[in-house]
């Protein structure tokens, strides 16, 4: 694990989902996001969290 910074788009990878999925998950607060100008960057770290908490 790891401090690496995600684009949403990287992150709907990983998680398989479409982009506006991501997005929906930052609205949502099910995953933090930092707000970089007009785009987000979420942690790997949270990623992987947001995965843990799913499989409990």
């Amino acid at each position: 694990m790891s401090n690496k910074l995600l684009t949403v788009n990287e992150v709907a990878k990983i998680l398989r989902v479409s982009n506006m999925t991501v997005y929906r998950l930052v609205k949502g607060k099910q995953i933090p996001a930092i707000r970089v100008g007009k785009n987000y960057r979420i942690k790997e770290i949270d990623v992987d969290k947001y995965l843990s908490r799913g499989s409990e």
